[in-house]
């Protein structure tokens, strides 16, 4: 079920961690059992999407200097909220024409990033290795593979990368078509076997989508659905690449497309998310600016 979306909700910064700490420091002071148990059961998750930061002019409808001051306003949520972690769903940045610039652009929104949260998670995308490749760009964001799954709480996540050619070669250094995304074999063993190693209810992050056939969908994602729906696990994916909000239900599994950070100009322009997931696989997405709301579950 998807809620109304609340597209313009403004945000203070100031305003905000000043009541985000009055209201932290006066709920410390009694939490009783009760309400402590419900925070152990429930996840909580910053997600953006589509950063595209890169310090050159604005080409078309992305505003790619602005990237920083919209990721600020996104900081300041969070921080108030206090995510378990955070997850960027790709497209952290745009492309450069030299291998020193892309690291340049890369390390200056890296820093900003890491002001968030503690737990920060990366999901590749083409952008990110059109100019570097793989290992350059996981280097500077501290983060070993680019596909991995871990627990928090009661629940299981998977990060998958789909940024490799048909013929399985990986992405990098302008070697593809940004039409050509893939889950190579390697991939989908080690998904398989890391779906029937959890007994928890699972959720997966990617870049590309998985729920359309079209120039944004992976080449082979009707493989790797077959895989989410015979686990009985996932109860959502969440991806970006198309830069829009969308929402499809297919097999029982929820398929949500966020909405770019580096589409427009100005905060209005905005786009990002909190989501909670609670024991009973509940899961709410918080919408901000162009982000949707949404609400699946009991």
């Amino acid at each position: 079920m998807q809620t109304n979306q609340t597209p313009n909700r403004i945000l203070s910064r100031r305003a905000f961690l000043q009541n985000g700490t009055l209201l932290l420091t006066a709920a410390a002071a009694d939490v009783s059992p009760i309400l402590a148990g419900q925070k152990e059961s429930m996840v909580r998750i910053g997600l953006v999407t589509d950063l595209h930061y890169a310090d050159k002019p604005a080409a078309g409808s992305r505003h790619y200097r602005e990237t920083p001051d919209k990721l600020a306003e996104a900081t300041a949520q969070f921080l108030g909220n206090q995510p378990d972690f955070i997850v960027e769903l790709g497209d952290f940045i745009d492309a450069a024409d030299s291998v020193d610039t892309e690291l340049v652009y890369l390390k200056r929104i890296h820093k900003e990033f890491l002001s968030i949260c503690s737990q920060r998670h990366h999901v590749l995308g083409n952008h990110c290795v059109y100019t570097l490749n793989k290992r350059e760009f996981l280097d500077v964001v501290e983060q070993p593979k680019s596909y991995y799954s871990f627990d928090v709480g009661d629940f299981h996540f998977i990060v998958l990368d789909s940024c490799f050619r048909s013929d399985g070669m990986p992405y990098g250094r302008k070697n593809f078509e940004w039409t050509d995304p893939n889950i190579p074999a390697a991939e989908l063993e080690w998904l398989k076997a890391d779906l029937n190693a959890t007994k928890k209810q699972t959720v997966v992050f990617a870049h590309q989508r998985l729920d359309v056939s079209n120039h944004y969908g992976v080449k082979n994602a009707d493989s790797v659905r077959s895989l989410f729906e015979a686990s009985g696990r996932v109860l959502a994916v969440f991806q970006g690449h198309s830069h829009k909000n969308d929402h499809n239900e297919i097999g029982g599994i929820h398929y949500c497309t966020l909405v770019a950070m580096v589409e427009g100009s100005g905060a209005e322009n905005n786009a990002f998310s909190v989501m909670e997931i609670t024991a009973d696989g509940t899961i709410k997405i918080e919408g901000f600016r162009k982000q949707a709301d949404y609400r699946w579950g009991v």
